[in-house]
């Protein structure tokens, strides 16, 4: 029998392992079991929080600058680098990592330091820039990145209105004469795996708003401030797709930098090499924390079953809750899924042992399918 060639091409199990590690303990769990075993390993990312990761997993070269975080407070920001081609993390400047433990600022928070990370980017010579966007702290509408490559936002006073979505209710003046030149002529895609318009009931602050942190009459106040935004910059491309990403940094890319969107997975498995890869697997072993129904809208472990299937290779899947019926499981392509809560169904046990539990599910899926 031919020596089996595994592709393990999985995100990372939030809270417990990084896309690394997962790919690490599967590894690790295969070999235990069939030792002369032939693996492969590509971390993935959707283009939410761990894209930059996924990248330098790839051979991407990690650098990191000093920007501003979404208080307002300095933080280090990591990009990847790879010839021209650069990713670009809007959570590593922006992202509720940067949020002390109960701290929000629903009303506040800004995008600017990821503005200055596109501008690092841009000075490192990226011709191309991925721009991953997910797991944001802020609903501003990419006004404080706009702000940070040159744009300004006056009141009717002529004076810069405050930082976050809530100061965009008084905006009078939209000026994006003075954007950067030097992001011009770079070709910038939006990465993420939301296609949400920008405001309105499938929109960035109600659907995302509070999950950080926004009550109910928040969700009002930058629903409307988004909209008066919108007025003024264009609202054509509030409601497309992807504009609602990342409180609405999806908008701002698109209105005013000439962005273009992408599904993240799909952006993500062509700049990671996937398909080469793929040519050279006899099974895919992918997965994520959860598999959900959010799972099937995008999310990574959807689009690597998905070109797998394409090519006519097994998907299996690995996870540490599973929340998907087995006729779910096979329309996205995936033979059979394989939960750590099968092992120990105690939820913050799993999370701590989850290392040691995706190793013991890598042996089942070695009898299962590499005997």
């Amino acid at each position: 029998m031919e020596t089996a060639r595994v592709l393990v091409a999985a995100d990372k199990f939030k809270g417990s392992l990084t896309a690394v590690q997962v790919a690490e303990r599967v590894t690790a769990g295969l070999r235990r079991v069939v030792p002369d075993v032939r693996v492969e390993t590509l971390p993935v990312a959707d283009g939410g929080d761990g894209t930059v990761a996924a990248a330098v997993a790839a051979g991407f070269e990690r650098r990191e600058a000093r920007v501003t975080g979404p208080l307002g407070e300095p933080v280090t920001a990591a990009y990847a680098v790879r010839g021209t081609t650069a990713v670009v993390e809007m959570a590593e400047a922006s992202g509720l990592q940067h949020l002390p433990d109960g701290v929000f600022a629903p009303l506040t928070a800004t995008t600017y330091g990821s503005g200055e990370l596109l501008l690092a980017a841009a000075e490192a010579g990226a011709r191309t820039i991925v721009f991953g966007v997910g797991g944001s702290a802020t609903t501003d509408g990419g006004a404080g990145m706009l702000a940070a490559l040159g744009a300004r936002f006056l009141d009717a006073d002529g004076k810069p209105v405050g930082p976050g979505g809530g100061g965009l209710a008084d905006l009078a003046e939209a000026d994006l004469s003075g954007l950067d030149p030097r992001l011009k002529g770079i070709d910038l895609i939006l990465a993420s795996d939301v296609d949400n318009p920008l405001t309105g009931p499938k929109g960035a602050p109600e659907v995302y708003g509070r999950q950080k942190g926004a009550t109910e009459a928040d969700i009002a106040v930058l629903d409307a401030a988004l909209a008066h935004y919108a007025s003024l910059l264009g609202p054509e491309q509030a409601q497309q797709p992807g504009a609602g990403a990342a409180g609405g940094i999806g908008y701002g890319a698109l209105v005013a930098l000439g962005a273009r969107f992408r599904p993240g997975i799909e952006v993500m498995l062509d700049v990671l090499g996937f398909a080469p890869a793929l040519e050279r697997a006899t099974l895919v072993i992918t997965g994520e924390g959860s598999l959900d129904a959010q799972t099937l809208h995008g999310k990574a472990p959807a689009g690597v079953a998905a070109a797998a299937r394409a090519a006519g290779i097994d998907v299996v899947a690995v996870c540490g809750r599973l929340a998907l019926a087995p006729e779910a499981l096979g329309h996205a392509g995936i033979r059979r899924a394989y939960a750590l809560t099968e092992l120990e169904p105690d939820p913050a046990v799993c999370m701590a042992e989850a290392g040691p539990l995706l190793e013991r599910v890598a042996e089942s899926i070695a009898r299962d399918f590499l005997r």
